[in-house]
């Protein structure tokens, strides 16, 4: 795993890369994860955190030994963080919404965006809840989003679990059992530019199939 720690990841400035991350928070590793993700998954501000790389690369740590608690135990955790911040972010949403797209003289908040967020929701609301979990950026904003566009708490509830077990624990347990591979923990640069590329597949996918089908997404 020291060689894990020490190898050069590709991906953004130095402090936001994921084995820098993981390896300074130490024996906080996990707790520090669970606030990140929390924050991505719910907070605004936390739309340019490594969502898909840090979870892929914890998993990589609990298989090398560096994080100690065991892979159940660190999904459950990170499950947990991801609904919760979603559960934040739509209540955000939800609350804070009207009051900010009422304001007639605002050029970016604006009452249509809401009805256009309503319209795109109920065209796709399902799957955007679960793909949006694995596209960067995405991820933050579509659960406020989801609460500005008063998406049906309870239908959103469940896609949002759903998503963020696919999302958190799946990319979790996918960085474990690659991790067992010499040749991934030898290229892990490659690796986790690899999980940001194939991020971005479910909202290309998504607009194929719109245009395939003749509509735009809202």
């Amino acid at each position: 795993m020291t060689h894990l720690a020490a190898s050069a990841l590709a991906l953004g400035p130095e402090w936001l890369k994921p084995d820098t991350i993981i390896s300074w928070l130490g024996p906080w590793a996990l707790v520090g994860l669970t606030l990140i993700v929390f924050a991505e998954c719910g907070l605004l501000l936390g739309f340019f955190l490594p969502g898909d790389s840090l979870l892929f690369t914890a998993g990589l740590f609990v298989a090398g030994g560096a994080i100690g608690t065991p892979l159940w135990a660190v999904c459950l955790i990170l499950v947990v963080a991801a609904f919760v911040g979603n559960v934040t972010g739509y209540w955000i949403g939800r609350k804070a919404g009207p009051a900010i797209f009422d304001r007639p003289q605002s050029r970016l908040f604006k009452p249509q965006h809401v009805v256009k967020t309503q319209e795109f929701f109920d065209r796709y609301g399902n799957r955007a809840i679960v793909l949006g979990r694995f596209v960067p950026i995405v991820r933050t904003f579509i659960t406020v989003m989801a609460g500005v566009g008063r998406m049906e708490p309870r239908r959103y509830l469940t896609y949002s679990l759903i998503g963020g077990v696919a999302w958190a624990a799946g990319v979790t347990v996918l960085g474990f059992w690659l991790g067992q591979f010499p040749f991934v923990r030898d290229n892990i640069e490659a690796m986790l530019i690899l999980i940001v590329l194939v991020s971005v597949l479910p909202i290309v996918v998504e607009l194929v199939r719109a245009r395939r089908s003749g509509h735009r997404p809202a």
